[in-house]
């Protein structure tokens, strides 16, 4: 009798610890994880089905680099939507008389991150084209104004390009860019400024022209891609660096809104922080905003090996959308975002590394990914163009 009690409690016993060992499964691609990017760094994946893939150090905030300009993208979706369009008004302060305004020329920015040398040269051709060549004061800066993804407050540098003082290759590429809106034989000879101190009457404008920038999603697009640091100014128009990590925070569960740090939109400084389980929330965040619009991380984030800039050259196969950060000298990097598969469904994916050089870094970080793209058979991306009339820059003219 006590032989029969003694073998049923080895039995449950056996039982109870098969249990207990099935529960300690480790995540399915946990060991390619700890093997390719290293025990001491942090990674966090998961399925589409919310099955944990991978967890290194998945609760430590890192410093995430430029990964930080997904969350100012998901600010600024929030607060503008993707067919926001950012205005310029070039004011003309003064009636025209004989090519002359009687004014200064005024410029009402609106923090427009893409009003480029072309631009302002297109503008400038179009001030012409309606007669205008000479202003009587000067020209003035309202509003925040940015000239080449700097902040230009004094517009000393427009200036400049509205004299003429740029060179002809500079509209030789208006021209490739824009034809439809510029050709070589019509480039813009130049305004001149009299400096005058009777500044005319800004309520008896003689021009205004108006300047739209593009959709901001597909500025967005471009500006991940090449991951511009114009998005820490760019920041501004949602109330700053900490408007951002408001919204992130708001945007995750109680527990992990402690891990998220932003003190600089762009992802610059050391100061910055992110866990990569955060991460992995803010990226699901940001893809439940589009989808809102009928849009999707490929609208806002490169796809890796086809679109220009920082993804590239990296993980071939259009299966993979993300975004880089590196900050060399804190021996940071990271990538962040989402594979398709069709084993996993779509998987997001965040890995932050430090004290590894960024070469090396990079090679770990795609080496992990394509672990995950092998497992799970990936499949590619593809864009949804919602928004593709929204592309150019407008100009309109009002008298």
């Amino acid at each position: 009798m006590l032989g029969r009690v003694h073998l049923a409690c080895q039995l449950i016993g056996v039982a109870l610890l098969a249990a207990v060992a099935g529960a300690a499964d480790p995540p399915p691609l946990q060991e390619q994880a700890r093997r390719l990017l290293g025990a001491d760094q942090g990674a966090f994946a998961v399925a589409a089905d919310g099955t944990v893939l991978a967890a290194l150090n998945a609760d430590r905030p890192m410093h995430p680099a430029s990964v930080t300009k997904i969350a100012t993208t998901l600010a600024l979706l929030r607060r503008f939507g993707p067919a926001h369009r950012f205005v310029t008004r070039i004011v003309a302060a003064g009636p025209l008389h004989d090519g002359t305004a009687a004014g200064d020329l005024v410029v009402e920015g609106g923090g427009d991150p893409f009003f480029v040398t072309e631009n302002a040269l297109l503008v400038l051709s179009e001030l012409e084209a309606r007669g205008l060549r000479r202003v009587a004061g000067t020209l003035r800066i309202r509003g925040p104004f940015l000239l080449n993804w700097q902040p230009d407050e004094q517009g000393k540098r427009l200036a400049g390009v509205f004299q003429g003082h740029e060179p002809a290759s500079a509209w030789s590429a208006v021209c490739a860019a824009r034809p439809d809106a510029a050709s070589p034989g019509e480039r813009p000879l130049g305004l001149r400024f009299l400096g005058r101190v009777d500044a005319g009457d800004p309520d008896d404008p003689g021009l205004v022209l108006t300047h739209r920038s593009p959709a901001l999603v597909l500025m967005l697009k471009s500006l991940n891609c090449y991951s511009n640091n114009v998005f820490h100014l760019l920041s501004d128009r949602v109330g700053g660096p900490h408007a951002v990590e408001e919204t992130a925070r708001a945007s995750l569960p109680q527990e992990l809104r402690e891990a998220v740090t932003i003190d600089d939109a762009a992802g610059r400084g050391k100061t910055n922080r992110l866990s990569p389980r955060a991460a992995v929330a803010i990226i699901d965040a940001l893809a439940a905003e589009l989808a809102r619009q009928q849009l999707t991380l490929a609208d806002v984030l490169p796809i890796a090996g086809r679109d220009p800039g920082t993804l590239q050259h990296r993980l071939a196969g259009d299966a993979v959308v993300g975004k880089t950060g590196t900050i060399g000298s804190l021996t940071v990097s990271a990538l962040a975002g989402r594979a398709r598969t069709r084993r996993y469904g779509d998987v997001t994916f965040a890995l932050i590394d430090h004290g590894i050089p960024v070469d090396e870094a990079h090679q770990r970080q795609d080496a992990f990914v394509r672990a995950i793209l092998s497992e799970g058979e990936a499949r590619p991306w593809s864009t949804g163009g919602a928004l593709a009339s929204l592309a150019e820059s407008e100009i309109e003219m009002a008298r």
